[in-house]
């Protein structure tokens, strides 16, 4: 069996096709993990829910930003627009299936055979790995519930910026959820600065990558991240970034996992939009 961990899709079927194809994927003996950010900017958002969705419990798919922001379109806590390119996902016959199977997705995926954990953006520095796993929990339980409708008409906002572990209700919830699908940046505390998008290196003084906060809690986890199209792919010990841009007309990004090493493979994508 070999496992794959794959970058932002955001919509972009066809190259995500090509790198199947490529790295011969085979859903009856391997196994696909997306970093999250299956919707958006590209042209097939609805196939792409579809395609994953059929894969079954050979692909694993953690939540991302725009994925949270399909399920705020869907249940009207966002407006959504006549051009927005999520309206066929909404539109559709099976809308309510599908949109049930996403908010059903987790927030955070930790594979004990291989040792890294999935995640979109990434993970506070105040967190340990217990601390992601029951953060991770909390944001699960209630996207399960009957209550998601209204924990997406709260979910927008960029306070708190730092974790306490006596946030409560929705300002708690916010925080998780601003950790694990758009942290980039943070100052010496640990507060996440969710304004700063550019590469490192051209950042204000005092922001530093989430993961290169000397520290940082959950540095002896092994990690595998997307969401950071501009930071684009990153191998170090124990952090593997896959988010190359396809949809700006980048690349797709596949990486094969296994305990001792990681096996890269791109595929090109045309720009979207």
């Amino acid at each position: 069996m070999a496992v794959y961990a794959v970058g932002d899709v955001q919509g972009c079927l066809e190259p995500l096709e090509r790198l199947l194809e490529r790295i011969r994927f085979d859903p009856a003996e391997d196994r696909l993990w997306l970093v999250g950010d299956l919707v958006n900017r590209g042209p097939a958002s609805l196939e792409t829910l579809r395609f994953v969705r059929g894969l079954g419990r050979s692909a694993v798919a953690v939540l991302g930003n725009h994925d949270l922001a399909l399920l705020a379109k869907a249940c009207g806590a966002r407006k959504l627009k006549r051009d927005d390119p999520l309206r066929a996902v909404v539109d559709a016959p099976d809308a309510g299936e599908l949109i049930t199977w996403l908010r059903h997705r987790p927030a955070l995926f930790r594979d004990p055979e291989t040792g890294w954990t999935l995640v979109h953006a990434g993970l506070a520095p105040h967190w340990d790995e217990a601390t992601a796993l029951a953060c991770a929990a909390e944001l699960e339980a209630i996207l399960r519930s009957e209550r998601w409708t209204r924990f997406m008409g709260r979910l927008y906002g960029d306070e708190p910026r730092r974790w306490d572990e006596g946030l409560s209700n929705w300002k708690r919830l916010r925080f998780i959820v601003n950790t694990f699908t758009r942290i980039r940046y943070c100052d010496a505390q640990g507060a996440l600065d969710l304004k700063h998008t550019a590469p490192p290196g051209s950042q204000p003084p005092g922001l530093t990558p989430w993961f290169e906060i000397p520290w940082r809690r959950n540095r002896k986890m092994r990690i595998v991240f997307g969401h950071w199209s501009t930071l684009g792919v990153l191998l170090r010990p124990g952090l593997l970034a896959l988010d190359s841009g396809c949809v700006w007309g980048g690349y797709l990004s596949a990486a094969r996992i296994t305990r001792g090493r990681v096996e890269l493979v791109q595929v090109p994508c045309r720009r979207s939009g």
